[in-house]
């Protein structure tokens, strides 16, 4: 997907200030068993259409409204996909600036996730 300069600019900012994590890197958590909250933040048509197994639903539209209902630790391991890292790089941020402490993005998104035949569902 083409993103527009301005939203690359936006991402690119927020980058430096957010943690980000790769795919290989959550496979092997995902693997091991580790516990965390593995979140999708895409629309819910994508998140019908296929997910990384294990994932939970919230929104990139309602996640700042709603996290707190789902994950209330602000201290929760938490990480964060979208499409392609983009929009979960912005919502990191929007978590880190509600008090979450431990919020990771993952770089490359679903797109690379599934590029590399990793689990869906």
């Amino acid at each position: 997907m083409e993103h527009s300069p301005r939203f690359l600019k936006l991402c690119e900012a927020i980058r430096p200030h957010i943690k980000e994590v790769s795919t290989n890197e959550v496979a092997a958590r995902i693997a091991r068993a580790e516990t965390f909250y593995l979140v999708d933040v895409r629309e819910e048509s994508e998140f019908a259409s296929d997910r990384i197994a294990g994932a939970i639903h919230i929104g990139k539209g309602v996640l700042e409204r709603d996290i707190e209902k789902t994950i209330a630790d602000p201290g929760a391991d938490i990480v964060l996909y979208c499409g392609g890292g983009f929009r979960s790089a912005i919502a990191a941020e929007n978590l880190g600036r509600m008090g979450y402490t431990n919020v990771a993005s993952m770089v490359g998104g679903f797109r690379e996730w599934k590029s590399k035949n990793l689990p869906l569902e």
